[in-house]
């Protein structure tokens, strides 16, 4: 029998469009659910004062009038919500000092430039940051993106290892992950909401598309290795209640855990060890 191609068949080192439209749209049904118990609430009162009409003319109206602005109210703070992810880049240029040698800008730029194209990503801009810990990220930026890399990792890490930490990034915007990592690190949540609104696993997914895309899994590997033995420094950005915060959008989103936890499919040590695997 003749081999037959299966028309619905997914590459799974490749994101869907429904995995990416899926991340794209996950911000606006958070806020959403978020905003459920006021609706349920609101509603409530709309059906009493509807069923009020009986004992004064004008509840309707001011039944209308309710759930018209709860809706207004809901659908301009969802909008707010899903938009303030986008001034993190400028944050981020706050927190930082610039850094990197002319040298160590020219090998970002080269490497950037190669996989920006791979990738299909454009206007990212590249930031070098002084901070002894080793970490990555790409954030949005108004409307651009931008890639903030710390100078210890331009300086420690070989060629095949920096191509792996910048593939991973675009990799996280290619799954369509960003606006949901970045939301996550600026909205007023706790710990809890924002790991799920950021995505349990996703740095996980994103080596997968990452290390597909650049064809070589041990460069990348290598780099999570790295991150897994260094322990930043006390005056380390990536030690502050700032990064806690931000955590979800770097590279190593557990720069500050102490010990290795092998259940969890984000901690940089196990993700190199299924990295080595392929």
């Amino acid at each position: 029998m003749a081999p037959v191609l299966d028309p619905a068949w997914q590459n799974p080192y490749a994101p869907s469009n429904d995995e990416r439209q899926a991340n794209l749209h996950f911000v606006r049904s958070f806020a959403l659910r978020r905003a459920l118990p006021g609706a349920i609430v609101v509603g409530i009162v709309v059906v009493a004062l509807l069923v009020g009409v009986a004992l004064v003319a004008w509840l309707p109206a001011l039944a209308v009038l309710l759930g018209a602005s709860y809706a207004w109210y809901v659908r301009s703070s969802t909008i707010k919500f899903e938009r303030c992810g986008t001034a993190l880049g400028t944050l981020m240029l706050e927190e930082f000092t610039a850094s990197g040698t002319a040298k160590d800008r020219q090998r970002l730029i080269t490497v950037l430039d190669r996989l920006s194209a791979t990738f299909g990503v454009d206007e990212v801009s590249a930031f070098i940051v002084h901070d002894d810990g080793y970490n990555a990220a790409l954030v949005p930026n108004g409307a651009t993106l931008s890639l903030f890399i710390t100078d210890a990792m331009m300086a420690d890490f070989e060629l095949i290892e920096l191509e792996g930490v910048v593939a991973h990034c675009l990799a996280r915007h290619r799954l369509g992950l960003l606006n949901r990592e970045s939301v996550a690190a600026v909205a007023m949540l706790s710990d809890d909401a924002r790991r799920t609104l950021a995505g349990p696993g996703s740095a996980y997914r994103a080596d997968e598309i990452a290390a597909a895309a650049i064809r070589y899994p041990l460069g990348l590997a290598g780099a999570l290795f790295k991150c897994a033995r260094q322990a930043p420094g006390s005056g380390s950005f990536f030690t502050t209640e700032t990064y806690a915060k931000w955590r979800w959008v770097w590279f190593n989103i557990w720069s500050d855990r102490a010990t290795t936890d092998l259940s969890d499919l984000d901690d940089v040590e196990l993700r190199a060890l299924a990295l080595e695997e392929w």
